[in-house]
């Protein structure tokens, strides 16, 4: 691991909402010149869930994003306040998405969303043991619920159906790790 070649300067607010902070950073770059350079802080930690019942379904949520302005199928996910526990948010999650608990929690990755401008991370868990309650949605959700083979899931991100980065990133890696016997 290397070290920090950026200097910060000073660093100035320039919006800031319950959810993101943005600044704009007067730095000293890597090659000594003055720039600037924007950050967006997440003030929620992503979680994910990948359910997986005992014939190898999954369960995809979709609903439509607004910062995109289309539809999109994802793994179960939400936000983590940063002084809860993660677990706790993501078994949270999805309970109000898909109406699921789960006997069976593993912390499967963890992920940084989108590095050059925002410190977004996350965390994703496999979650097993699956039992079926209701839904519990927010006030601005208006999800749909879809059980599908894992295998669908994978070929769903594999045909560009699925575009959320902590979604393909996790299927993606476990996808992988079941072609090599390795879970």
């Amino acid at each position: 691991m290397g070290l920090n070649p950026w200097k910060l300067v000073k660093s100035t607010l320039k919006y800031d909402n319950p959810w993101i902070k943005v600044e704009e950073h007067d730095v000293i770059n890597p090659s000594g010149k003055e720039g600037i350079y924007g950050k967006v802080h997440f003030k929620n930690i992503a979680v994910g869930v990948i359910p997986i019942d005992e014939n190898d379904n999954t369960y995809l949520v979709g609903q439509y994003r607004y910062p995109l302005d289309q539809y999109s199928w994802e793994i179960p996910e939400g936000g983590c306040p940063e002084n809860e526990d993660v677990l706790e948010a993501a078994k949270r999650e999805l309970k109000e998405e898909t109406g699921l608990s789960a006997n069976d929690w593993n912390e499967f990755m963890k992920i940084h969303t989108s590095n050059s401008v925002s410190d977004e991370r996350g965390v994703v868990y496999l979650a097993k043991g699956l039992t079926q309650g209701e839904v519990q949605f927010e006030e601005t959700e208006d999800i749909k619920i879809k059980k599908l083979p894992l295998s669908e899931a994978f070929k769903m991100v594999l045909d560009g159906e699925i575009t959320d980065s902590i979604s393909m990133a996790s299927l993606l890696k476990l996808k992988c790790l079941i072609d090599q016997k390795e879970l």
